[in-house]
């Protein structure tokens, strides 16, 4: 058990060490809070410049900020937070002792490139350890989407994390390192078992495949672009002919955050970078590619629902159509506790959200509990007058807000909460203070958004996309 009591100082723990907690933990006054960080991964991503590092624009180290580091120092454990009792003010942790980071940059072969597409999946169990808090910010964030479709966590590229913009690298790389390959002799055709791929398979493997329309989907697409034909083009200028990129999203429209013209230009530039975007289309699934091309070298094939029996063939699937609620979430949603100041049986949990599954909180970003009693169908209505638990906050991808449920899930979102909740916490004195007049609730100022479209388009994309929420 690693205790209270030290120092003078009240101890808040924060689960996450994304968006939401490490900036929290970087603005709360170490002088006031001991601050302590539990989360898998020793280090913060800059997510927005994820796709970046996935062709090599920028180098992974650049994006990537050791936790440990943050001013006034802090307490940092390498781990998972598995359960909460919050009546006891205490933390069931789960060791990752495997460096995560160290795993994902560490030299991997072109077949475990291709096969190691899960990054939200954990080790094996470490060593299980209590830590208690005074006050808790749950900031676990989300995991990416998959809406159930078969193939999907097996076979397709997530862009969340470090090791993802890795192994996106690696494929890419692999991929037309593998089609450069000269024909070999032998066999009525030229070809013997196990030779180079035909034009046909080339086309296929140097297919690649971003799902999801959205600011990360958009981006990708055209970093990668900019990667072949700024790059590889001068190094395997005869395999240009056989490169297509393609977007695929389920909405009328891609980058639907932005306004209908701005969203239309963003097709346009990529009908004339050659990028093709089919909107209302519907992936059903994804396998391995019959034969050697999936075999041998890792080639994919999609079913989408518009093309009937049809399949198509690709090198390389990146996902990125949403998220969905961290596990850790859902466990808490669904477990039943007593709070603090009750002895009977366990009759409360927290607020669950029931179209994200999020944790609902009040304006002041303090988790909303209910009596386990109450349907989930009645959830949502009894929301306002629910309490709220006794110093536990949420903030991130995993809250909901209560008058702000229609913010989408982006850094700009979680910093913003983080640091609002940071300095009311900072503002305080001691536990006597009276939130809902002390304290101010949140209320989040969209500073617009940007979406990178392109080397030739830099300019005009950040001049023409930017987005104000007044207009």
């Amino acid at each position: 058990m690693i205790a209270r009591g030290y120092t003078k100082r009240k101890r808040v723990v924060i689960l996450g060490s994304g968006w939401a907690g490490y900036s929290f933990a970087r603005t709360l006054d170490p002088s006031k809070y001991e601050r302590v960080v539990i989360s898998p991964r020793s280090y913060f991503v800059f997510t927005p410049l994820l796709a970046s590092t996935s062709v090599g624009t920028l180098e992974f180290r650049a994006i990537l900020e050791p936790v440990r580091r943050a001013p006034g120092g802090l307490r940092f454990y390498q781990g998972w937070a598995d359960d909460v009792d919050f009546s006891r003010k205490v933390i069931r942790v789960e060791a990752n002792a495997i460096d995560k980071l160290q795993h994902d940059l560490s030299p991997i072969s072109a077949s475990t490139a291709a096969s190691e597409v899960a990054t939200e999946t954990r080790p094996p169990k470490g060593e299980v350890f209590d830590v208690e808090y005074d006050k808790l910010v749950i900031a676990v964030g989300a995991y990416s989407q998959t809406f159930g479709i078969a193939g999907v966590r097996e076979h397709a590229h997530f862009l969340r994390d470090i090791g993802d913009a890795r192994r996106i690298r690696l494929r890419v790389l692999s991929l037309f390192e593998q089609c450069s390959y000269p024909a070999s002799p032998g066999g009525k055709d030229g070809k013997t078992a196990g030779s180079p791929l035909t034009e046909e398979e080339k086309r296929s493997l140097l297919h690649f495949v971003i799902v999801g329309g959205g600011p990360t989907g958009i981006e990708f697409a055209a970093e990668l672009h900019d990667l072949i034909h700024e790059d590889l083009k001068t190094i395997y200028p005869e395999l240009m002919p056989l490169v297509r990129i393609t977007v695929y999203d389920v909405a009328p429209k891609v980058l639907p955050m932005f306004d209908k013209a701005l969203a239309q230009y963003a097709m346009e530039v990529f009908a004339r970078q050659g990028i093709q975007v089919r909107t209302e289309h519907h992936l059903e699934g994804i396998r391995v590619a019959d034969g050697s091309l999936g075999s041998a070298h890792g080639g994919l094939s999609i079913k989408i629902k518009e093309y009937g029996d049809k399949e198509i063939e690709a090198g390389l699937v990146v996902w990125s159509t949403g998220l969905m609620q961290n596990p850790f979430v859902e466990q808490m949603v669904n477990k039943q506790f007593a709070t603090i100041n009750e002895a009977e049986a366990p009759t409360n949990h927290l607020l669950k959200d029931p179209r994200t599954g999020g944790i609902v909180t009040d304006g002041y970003l303090r988790a909303r509990i209910t009596d386990d009693k109450i349907s989930e169908s009645n959830e949502a209505a009894a929301s306002v007058a629910a309490p709220v638990l006794p110093d536990v906050f949420v903030i991130g991808d995993c809250a909901v807000v209560e008058g702000n449920e229609s913010l989408p899930k982006t850094a700009q979102v979680a910093s913003q909460q983080a640091a609002h909740l940071a300095r009311q916490l900072n503002k305080s004195t001691d536990n006597s203070v009276d939130v809902e007049s002390a304290w101010k609730p949140f209320k989040f100022r969209n500073w617009g958004t940007l979406t990178y479209l392109g080397v030739l388009y830099l300019r005009t994309q950040f001049l023409f996309m930017y987005y104000n929420s007044r207009q």
